[in-house]
Parts: C-alpha cells; sequence; structure tokens
C-alpha cells in the first residue's frame, strides 16, 4: 500500500547522497562539506530528477543548529562569555555595519530601493552558526581565546539580527517601502507589546525579552536544568538521560523562540551553559554528538537545495561582487577589527577566515525581505549563491590565512625593527595572549596525547619514573594546567601535522596515543610511524576492529579497555578465592608485552 512519506524521503535522500558524495570529496582531498552541499543542489528544484520536500529540509537543518548551538554553550561558561565581552561587542557592531554599508552600496548600483539594499546588507553582515563552529571544531579552537572571541562575536550578530527580524517589518509599514506583513511577526508576548509602539518601543521591547530570557536562564535555569539531568542521571538509564538532553536543548530552545522572540540557536547556547556548570556536561554532550552531526549534515544539504546554478552564468558580475564583500570585505574588516584591540595576528586572523562565510540567517532575512516586497527575487539568488561559494571557499581561506601569517609577521617586524620578536625565555611557553609556538628540544623523550582519565594517569607513571615527557592536548584548560606544573604541552589535534610536528616525533623514543577516537588514533600512528620507524607507538582501543586498525597503520601495542577492566576483575576474584585462573583471551600475552606499562591507582596484583 503506497504512502505518501516526504519527510523519510528528505532524510533518507538528504543523508544517503551527503555520504556519498561527502565520501567522494574526502577522497579528493577536499572538505566534505562541499558533498553535502553538492547533494542538495541535486535533490533541489533547480536540477532533474528527484526533488526532496523544500519545506521539511530547512526545518531538519535547524534541528542540527540547535544541537550545535547546545553543544558549544556545553563548553562554553558565562566566565568565558564576559572575558570577551570587551572585544565581541563593539568589534561584531563594527564588522556588520561594514558589511552592510558594503551590501548596501552594491544593491544601490544595481538599482533597488534603500530598504531592499539595506536588507541585503544585513543578510551578507551574519556568519553561519554551522559553518564557523565546525571549522573551529575541527581545528579544536572552541576551548582556546580565539574561540571563544569567535563564539562570542557570533552571539552578538545573533542578537543583533534577533533585533533585526523584529524591525524590519515595522520599518517596512513605516517607511512606506513594501508592505506590512498581513499579521503580527510575533506571537505569544510579542503579541501583546509590538502594537503601536513605533521602532523605538520595538527595539526597548526586543531588549527587554531578551534581557528577561538571559536573566531566567541564569537565575532559574542554573539550578533547574543542571538539577533534572542529574535527577535523570540517578535513574540508571542511558536511554533516558539521551532524551532528557535532547529535551532540554530542543525544548528550551523552542521556547526562547515561541515566548522571547529569541533565536532557535540563541536560547540553546544558553541551554548548554548553564548545564556546563554540572559534572555531567562532558556526558550530555557525548549523548547528544550524533544526533548533532547528523542534522548538521541536513543543514548543508538544505542550502545547496535553494541554490540555481543557472545564475552563475546569468549573473556573474554580481555574484562576484558579493563574493568579495562576503569573503574579503568581512574579512579584512573583522582583521583589523581584532589588530585595533591589540591582540595577537593569529587571532585576527582565525577571526576573520570564521567569518568569511555566510548562512542561516542570512537565508532568514532574505526570505523575510522576499516576502515583503522589499528585496527582489535577484538579491534572494545573490544571497544563496554567496552563501554555497562562500561555504565552499571557507576551508581556502584558513588555508590561506595560515600560510599568510609568516608573511604578515615578518611585515609587521619590519615596520617596527626597534620592538623585539620574540624573547628567548618565550620561545617555547605561549602566553594566554600569544598564540606562538615552536617546536620541543626534548630528546629520548614519551609523548603523550591527550591528557583525560588515561593520559592522565600515564603521565603521572612517566613524571614519578622521571622520564622526559610532553602532553599533546585539545583542552586549553588542561594545557594551562600542565603548563603550570611545569609540563611541556601543547594545544591542539595530534592528528593535525603541524601539531604533531611541535612534538619533535624523530628525536621521541615512544608515543601513548590515549585518546579514544580510534580515526584520529590511527591518523597519528601513521604519521608517528612515518616520521619516526624506531619509536615505540603503544594506544588504546573498544574493539577487536580498532585493535587491527591500530596494528595495521602501525602500532606496536594496543590495549583494549574492555579487556584490560575484565582481567583485573578476573585477578581480584582469583585473589578472594584463592584460586587460579586460566585465562582463556590468546590476545593477553600481546596486551601485556614487555614494551606496556600498565598505570592504574592501584599495583597490579600478582598472578598465580
Amino acid at each position: 500500500m503506497p504512502h505518501d512519506t516526504p519527510l523519510i524521503s528528505t532524510i533518507v535522500g538528504g543523508l544517503v547522497l551527503a555520504f556519498i558524495f561527502g565520501a567522494l570529496a574526502h577522497r579528493l582531498r577536499m572538505p566534505p562539506l562541499i558533498g553535502y552541499l553538492i547533494a542538495g543542489v541535486l535533490v533541489g528544484p533547480h536540477t532533474p530528477g528527484y526533488v526532496a520536500d523544500q519545506s521539511l529540509a530547512p526545518e531538519l537543518a535547524e534541528i542540527g543548529v540547535i544541537l550545535l548551538m547546545f553543544g558549544v554553550g556545553l563548553h562554553f561558561s558565562l566566565k568565558d562569555l564576559m572575558s570577551v565581552r570587551g572585544i565581541a561587542l563593539p568589534g561584531a557592531i563594527a564588522q556588520i555595519a561594514f558589511a552592510t554599508l558594503l551590501g548596501w552600496g552594491l544593491g544601490a548600483l544595481m538599482g533597488w530601493p534603500t530598504g531592499g539594499s539595506l536588507v541585503f546588507g544585513l543578510a551578507l553582515s551574519v556568519a553561519s552558526t554551522v559553518v564557523l563552529l565546525k571549522a573551529l571544531q575541527e581545528r579544536r579552537l572552541v576551548e582556546t581565546e580565539r574561540g571563544r572571541i569567535a563564539v562570542g562575536w557570533l552571539i552578538v550578530e545573533d542578537l543583533a539580527m534577533v533585533l533585526a527580524l523584529v524591525l524590519i517589518p515595522a520599518a517596512a509599514g513605516i517607511g512606506g517601502e513594501g508592505h506590512a506583513p498581513a499579521e503580527p511577526l510575533s506571537a505569544g508576548l510579542n503579541r501583546l507589546f509590538d502594537v503601536n509602539l513605533g521602532i523605538g518601543g520595538m527595539i526597548a521591547m526586543t531588549l527587554v525579552k531578551v534581557a528577561l530570557f538571559v536573566a531566567l536562564m541564569l537565575v532559574f535555569g542554573r539550578k533547574l536544568i543542571p538539577w533534572t539531568m542529574h535527577r535523570i542521571a540517578h535513574t540508571g538509564s542511558r536511554e533516558l538521560f539521551r532524551l532528557g538532553v535532547l529535551a532540554i536543548a530542543l525544548g528550551v530552545a523552542f521556547g526562547a523562540a515561541k515566548l522571547f522572540g529569541v533565536s532557535l540557536a540563541l536560547g540553546a547556547f544558553f541551554a548548554g551553559m548553564v548545564l556546563a556548570e554540572s559534572e555531567l556536561s562532558h556526558r550530555a554532550a557525548q549523548e547528544s554528538l550524533p544526533l548533532r552531526d547528523a542534522f548538521a549534515v541536513l543543514f548543508f544539504v538544505s542550502v545547496g537545495m535553494l541554490f540555481d546554478p543557472n545564475i552563475l552564468i546569468d549573473r556573474p558580475l554580481p555574484i562576484i561582487a558579493t563574493i568579495f564583500i562576503i569573503v574579503i570585505g568581512k574579512s579584512v574588516a573583522a582583521l583589523l577589527i581584532v589588530l585595533a584591540f591589540k591582540k595577537p595576528l593569529a587571532t585576527a586572523l582565525t577571526i576573520s577566515a570564521s567569518l568569511g562565510q555566510i548562512g542561516e540567517f542570512s537565508f532568514i532575512l532574505a526570505a523575510l525581505g522576499v516576502d515583503l516586497g522589499l528585496l527582489p527575487e535577484e538579491g534572494r539568488d545573490l544571497i544563496l549563491a554567496g552563501a554555497i561559494i562562500s561555504i565552499i571557499l571557507n576551508p581556502l581561506l584558513f588555508f590561506l590565512c595560515d600560510r599568510m601569517r609568516p608573511l604578515l609577521e615578518g611585515a609587521r617586524r619590519e615596520e617596527n625593527p626597534a620592538e623585539p620578536a620574540v624573547a628567548p625565555a618565550e620561545e617555547t611557553v605561549p602566553t594566554e595572549n600569544d598564540d606562538e609556538v615552536h617546536p620541543s628540544s626534548l630528546h629520548g623523550h614519551a609523548i603523550v596525547v591527550g591528557y583525560g582519565r588515561v593520559g592522565k594517569i600515564v603521565g603521572q607513571n612517566l613524571k614519578s619514573a622521571g622520564t622526559p615527557f610532553l602532553v599533546i592536548e585539545d583542552s586549553d584548560k588542561r594545557v594551562g594546567e600542565l603548563k603550570a606544573q611545569g609540563i611541556e604541552a601543547f594545544l591542539g589535534n595530534a592528528a593535525a601535522t603541524e601539531t604533531l610536528d611541535l612534538a619533535n616525533l624523530p628525536a621521541a623514543r615512544s608515543i601513548a596515543i590515549a585518546i579514544p577516537n580510534a580515526f584520529e588514533a590511527c591518523r597519528i600512528a601513521e604519521q608517528a610511524r612515518s616520521a619516526n620507524p624506531s619509536i615505540l607507538i603503544v594506544a588504546r582501543a573498544h574493539s577487536d576492529a580498532e585493535v587491527e586498525a591500530l596494528k595495521q597503520y602501525g602500532a606496536d601495542t594496543v590495549i583494549m579497555g574492555e579487556r584490560e577492566i575484565a582481567l583485573g576483575m578476573v585477578d581480584r576474584l582469583a585473589q578472594v578465592h584463592h584460586e587460579s585462573v586460566a585465562y582463556e583471551d590468546s590476545a593477553y600475552e600481546d596486551s601485556h608485552g614487555p614494551d606496556t606499562i600498565i598505570a592504574t591507582d592501584d599495583p597490579p596484583p600478582e598472578r598465580e
């Protein structure tokens, strides 16, 4: 019996094609998101064949934005947010104003009305939440000073766009351009207050609503949300805990949008931020990760669905001008603004590259502008084309910034020859505001990748034994703690070649890969073996398949956690019952070879 299944077909079509083209893009050494965008174009209405539901895809993508911002909030405390307000608030406002001015100028050149040109400029001024956070997460920068500034900047942009979405319909009705919406834009609380207030009153009311939401989250949410999660955790049901995480993220985001006019992304961010004060935040992040990644992919697919490739042929010059504003104009403005605040060049380059694209808020503004009769449909098409192309170019922008950094630093030193480059004592110990990092000078040392529960025990044993070692860790908080203890540590993802090179692999004797991610661990083992064929590589795994993969990529010894736990329990039981134990695990001897150090809180018991 046939069924009408637009939701299922949209999800299946989007994910399957995204997987195929994402894998192909990865094979060609391009970012997978390029494949996701191509998948969206193929299931969109502007290409032949299957067409996905255009109303469902953006809503599914919005779930990805909510979960992504919730995850960022879990790693972003109120203290972090307040610490960057001095640069994020004025910087974001200045950058929005500059980009809006450039967009308005381009719209005026094409003969659009003033209102439409301003909407066009606003749409070009705001960066995509998904793209920015994905880029920061891939480079392990979310918890660094650069990451905190970028996320704070993003929050200010979101707040500005929330205000714009309220003011644009009112301005359209008052100014005579376009037409006011048939129904009030807001519902609930908005319907009570958004009548006959004028522009000034609407601005004030919007700020009051946002302030009220933030106050409720900080006063009541900080107690209620962690308390709720603890109660769920005490049930012992992982299923309920995962459901609770999703219910809080989606429920708070939806309630914030409907009751207070706050964006869904911003509501989810604050929900994650108040939950971050609980010790369950790490577990909550893990439970929401799979759905977060899946729906983030649907976001890129939905963007691709909106793109009409014919515009590349019909309107090449306006597209080039639009891309110039997004990629060059915004990036240069952000770079100069951050440098004006006396921040390091590396920080300025990261912020400028992060903001050199547009996304979800741009689409909302474009749709609103067209619905109100302010923005011509050509403007919406240019915004969509600019979004697609800028998202594709964003990884290249990061690459160029990395390559430009040494040249720009050299040029700055030539302009200020009296200013010392780097003090000798500071070359290997970067400060909080200095991202300059130099390779380790250690020889015959051990490298510990990841300083979580496993890596910390390994490091403590190495320190007790007097073995020289260094740590590669992607949490700036842990890196700061290690440096305070006098332990050499590098911040970043060890799977990235430039980060692993800092550990001086050719001179190292061993490397302990203590991270749980088997994909990254295989990449690290492969690079370590290539750089130093004689290095001892010890890794951890959670399954036999991971053990085999790690050994194929060069690991000498792989410790499987579940096996070690089981054998430890058998040892204890044997001691209590005074019985000898016959180990049936044939891999036991391999996992306890002479080159392996078992690091535990207590010394291992003697086996009979």
